[in-house]
């Protein structure tokens, strides 16, 4: 299994399982007040999270924070565990280079914004230079085989 995919589906089932919402028109605002066990006026009771559409509790902002910032060290963590590039490292970079279609657009830049990560980290760290460049490689072999 995919171990980078194994932690992000450990933290999607987290994320999922708090009381937040997502809303985009008023119709899913008024809802997911309700959700919150809050009515709609009550906007001084929210948090809106930046650029995501997403809302918690002014009360849960610790809380989430807290989550967040956890999530982050597990995948830094895996990151520094992984001194060779080929275990998580490789897995997160082929994921994500297929998850960003990489194979349209032979562009990686759209994989590195996802996971924050920049061409200076890939330069100065050998472990996320030979996982990049593996995946790179593994992604063009299997596109030259499916071509056949």
């Amino acid at each position: 299994m995919n171990k980078y995919r194994e932690l992000k589906d450990k933290q999607e089932k987290e994320l999922n399982a708090f009381p937040m919402f997502f809303a985009f028109n008023n119709k899913q605002f008024n809802e997911g007040m309700d959700r919150l066990g809050l009515r709609p006026e009550q906007t001084t009771e929210i948090l809106k999270l930046r650029n995501t559409g997403g809302y918690i509790r002014k009360a849960d902002d610790a809380k989430f924070t807290s989550m967040w910032n956890r999530f982050n060290k597990e995948h830094d963590d895996a990151i520094k565990a992984d001194p060779t590039g080929d275990g998580y490292v490789f897995d997160m970079f082929f994921y994500e280079l297929e998850n960003h279609e990489f194979i349209i657009t032979w562009c990686i830049d759209d994989t590195l914004d996802a996971l924050g990560i920049s061409l200076d980290e890939i330069t100065d760290k050998p472990n996320l230079r030979h996982g990049l460049n593996k995946a790179i490689r593994a992604i063009r072999k299997n596109y030259n085989d499916n071509d056949n």
